[in-house]
């Protein structure tokens, strides 16, 4: 009789736990694919975070992180179905939407951007007039915001590509170089070169304030089930939070990433990067929330693209952007 006593409450506390909201051990989680543009660091830190910390299965989500980098580029992953979610730039999500790309943005991480050039003071370029002529180094994936810089200062530049190292420009190959403040221009200062020998021009303070890293998924996708597009951005916002709050924790994390991806890097560095990204995401610019991409915002990069030639339509805002953050719907 004990022992059919005790079976019961087992069977009964099971019964209980099955129908609690929060965990979903008694339900059927939903695969879901999400790729991060680029290799393991703490640029994606957040989503690393709702991993380990079961936020996603919290809410229905059995997501299955893909290796990102050169070998798995963002948009073709999103075009060709290989990827339910990525990560991209709004400057670059803007130009493929605006090519007919039926991707939407349903999340707005980055709020400010953290792009931006640098060149040695010694090499006589103390403003943007003085990179006219010069070698400048642009990465292909991320040449708008330069090309956008270069047209409004009205300067002429010979672009060199730049590699996923700024060894090129410490090697004094180019005048000038792409870098995040984020990570290689703390790439540089670790390198030995200290901030008041350089010149650096942050694209957000010449009026190029273009908002980087976004959510995005295939416009069907969001249609055959906003729930699931709903329970990632919300996932992903608490694995941003959390990171933030516990930035120790959170470059433990990451550095379980990076060592399996085999990423020749340190916490200094990640930490560094965990930070900035806060700065451009939480501190943004001062007015937007992490996770809402403003209207203004969108209005500012398209119009930038346009008139700067690299698209010929805006896209509606309307038909771009689809806010997942209301946790009642």
């Amino acid at each position: 009789m004990k022992v059919r006593g005790w079976i019961s409450i087992l069977k009964t506390g099971v019964l209980l736990i099955c129908m609690l909201p929060l965990p979903t051990l008694c339900q059927d989680l939903q695969p879901v694919t999400f790729l991060p543009q680029w290799t393991p660091q703490a640029q994606f830190a957040g989503y690393y975070v709702a991993i380990r910390k079961g936020f996603y299965q919290k809410r229905g989500i059995d997501l299955q992180l893909l290796a990102g980098g050169p070998d798995n580029p963002p948009a073709d992953m999103l075009v060709s179905r290989k990827t339910d979610f990525t990560t991209l730039f709004l400057s670059d999500a803007i130009k493929l939407r605006s090519r007919g790309f039926d991707l939407v943005n349903v999340a707005q991480i980055g709020q400010k951007s953290g792009f931006m050039l640098v060149a040695r003071k010694s090499s006589g370029i103390l403003s943007p007039k003085d990179l006219n002529g010069k070698r400048v180094s642009l990465w292909s994936d991320f040449k708008l915001q330069p090309l956008a810089f270069f047209q409004k200062h009205q300067i002429q530049v010979t672009i060199v590509p730049q590699t996923y190292t700024i060894n090129l420009f410490l090697q004094g190959g180019v005048d000038a170089a792409c870098a995040m403040w984020y990570n290689e221009y703390h790439t540089l200062l670790n390198s030995g070169v200290n901030a008041d020998e350089l010149t650096t021009f942050f694209f957000d303070q010449h009026d190029l304030n273009f908002p980087e890293d976004g959510i995005y998924c295939l416009h069907e996708t969001l249609k055959k089930d906003d729930r699931i597009c709903r329970n990632v951005v919300l996932a992903s916002l608490e694995g941003w939070r959390y990171a933030f709050d516990h930035p120790a924790e959170a470059i433990d994390i990451v550095m379980t990433y990076v060592q399996e991806a085999h990423v020749g890097t340190n916490r200094v560095h990640q930490r560094w990067m965990l930070d900035r990204i806060r700065d451009i995401s939480v501190t943004g610019d001062g007015n937007t929330p992490m996770g809402t991409l403003s209207s203004d915002g969108y209005q500012t990069v398209a119009s930038k693209l346009k008139s700067g030639g690299m698209i010929d339509e805006v896209p509606k805002f309307n038909e771009f952007y689809f806010p997942c953050l209301d946790d009642s719907r």
